[in-house]
């Protein structure tokens, strides 16, 4: 089901994209991104977690075609993953995933020549190459600590190991863009990430059986205009 939506989502890009091919001179744009991200995992059965920061910084492709739309490509550097909630106790325990992404979007924008709002909605490919915990206690000995013994929660995620290196999912983003000048704007944008694959194995004799990505992402860009 979720591989289905995110081909139905992919071709709806496509065809959104392909409208735009008659009566009008395209442009091309690169430009930078930078910005800040509060993520959690969607685990189920649930954990007691609160959003995780992190960042986010890549470089940005864009081609419109269209007088109201184009298609963005991008490709990044992003944090996401969880952080554990707990009650009454100083313990800290975040479980960071660092992704190379690449979300294919399309453009949607309107407004005046200075000013414009935009929305973006695409598929998004994502592979992580950095995979990390950060504590202030013995996490991996969590079972034997008097706290963890007299709370009901669930601890099997603090120690298990990532199952999908590759995701993939939906990004939507709204924002503003302002027009410095005919070849540079400045871009302010929020998007939501929803991740369809799990992070950790969910096989039947697994403690979850699901646990994918979801996050939040504010950031600050730069287009210069190429043609």
């Amino acid at each position: 089901m979720r591989l289905r939506l995110f081909i139905l989502l992919a071709a709806v890009v496509a065809i959104l994209t392909a409208q735009g091919q008659d009566h009008y001179e395209g442009t091309l744009a690169v430009g930078g991104k930078m910005g800040a991200t509060l993520s959690k995992v969607n685990f189920n059965p649930s954990v007691q977690q609160s959003m995780s920061p992190g960042m986010t910084a890549g470089v940005m492709f864009r081609y419109i075609e269209e007088k109201n739309f184009g298609l963005i490509a991008e490709l990044n550097v992003t944090q996401r993953g969880w952080k554990e909630a707990f009650d009454d106790v100083d313990y800290n325990y975040c479980h960071r995933f660092t992704y190379l992404e690449l979300p294919i979007m399309t453009h949607i924008f309107f407004g005046s020549e200075r000013v414009k709002g935009f929305f973006n909605l695409g598929p998004e490919l994502n592979v992580m190459i950095a995979d990390g915990v950060s504590s202030n206690f013995d996490y991996r000995n969590a079972a034997s600590m008097e706290y963890f013994i007299t709370d009901a929660r669930h601890i099997e995620q603090l120690t298990m190991d990532v199952k999908n290196k590759l995701d993939y999912g939906i990004s939507v983003g709204a924002g503003m863009e302002l027009n410095l000048n005919k070849r540079s704007s400045m871009l302010l944008e929020g998007r939501f990430y929803y991740g369809l694959t799990d992070v950790f194995p969910n096989h039947k004799t697994d403690i979850f059986s699901g646990s994918n990505s979801m996050s939040i992402m504010l950031s600050l860009g730069y287009f210069y205009r190429l043609k």
